[in-house]
C-alpha cells in the first residue's frame, strides 16, 4: 500500500505516503547507512520497511529496466552488485518528494550543501544513495524489494504533530 490514512483521535488527520531509499555499496561501505537513517528520522519520516542484502544480477537490471537501452546500464548494474545495500521504505506527508530533496543532486558536484549527496557524495555513480523519483516508482520499487508482510504500520507518539 502507497498512501496510508492516519487517524488521530478517531478523525482522519494527514495522509501519508511512502516511498523507496536504497543506500548503495559505496554508503555502505563507508558506514554512512546510520546517517542517512538519522536524517529521514529527524525530518519527521517513518522507517516502516528495512532490510540489507547483496543485489543479484536479475534484481538489478530490473530495478534500472528503465536504462536498459544506455550505454552505462552494465556500469550501473555493475556497481549496484559490487557489495552490500540497504533497502528501506520511509513513509511521511509527500515522502516521495521529501526524501528526493533531502539526497541532493544525482551529480554530486552540483548537490546543494546540506543534502546527503552534497555532504558525502563523491561522483556521479558513487553517490551514496537512491530514492523513487515518483509515486507510481515508489510502488514499483517497493513492490521489487518487499512483500507486503514486510512493512508494517505503527503509530508514534509524536504523531500528532508530525501528521
Amino acid at each position: 500500500m502507497l498512501l496510508v490514512i492516519h487517524q488521530l483521535d478517531g478523525k482522519r488527520s494527514a495522509v501519508s505516503e511512502r516511498t523507496f531509499v536504497m543506500v548503495k555499496p559505496d554508503g555502505v561501505g563507508r558506514r554512512l547507512v546510520g546517517e542517512c537513517i538519522r536524517r529521514f528520522e529527524q525530518r519527521g519520516l517513518k522507517l516502516v520497511g528495512l532490510k540489507i542484502q547483496i543485489l543479484s544480477t536479475a534484481i538489478a537490471e530490473k530495478h534500472y529496466e528503465e536504462h536498459k537501452d544506455k550505454p552505462f546500464f552494465g556500469e550501473l548494474v555493475s556497481f549496484i552488485t559490487s557489495g552490500p545495500t540497504v533497502q528501506m521504505v520511509w513513509e511521511g506527508p509527500d515522502a516521495v518528494a521529501q526524501v528526493r530533496k533531502m539526497n541532493g543532486a544525482t551529480n554530486c558536484a552540483k548537490a546543494d550543501v546540506g543534502t546527503i549527496r552534497g555532504d558525502y557524495g563523491l561522483s556521479m555513480q558513487n553517490n551514496l544513495i537512491h530514492a523513487s523519483d515518483a509515486v507510481d516508482t515508489a510502488v514499483r520499487e517497493i513492490g521489487l524489494y518487499f512483500e507486503d508482510s514486510e512493512l508494517i504500520t505503527y503509530s508514534q507518539p509524536d504523531d500528532q504533530w508530525l501528521l
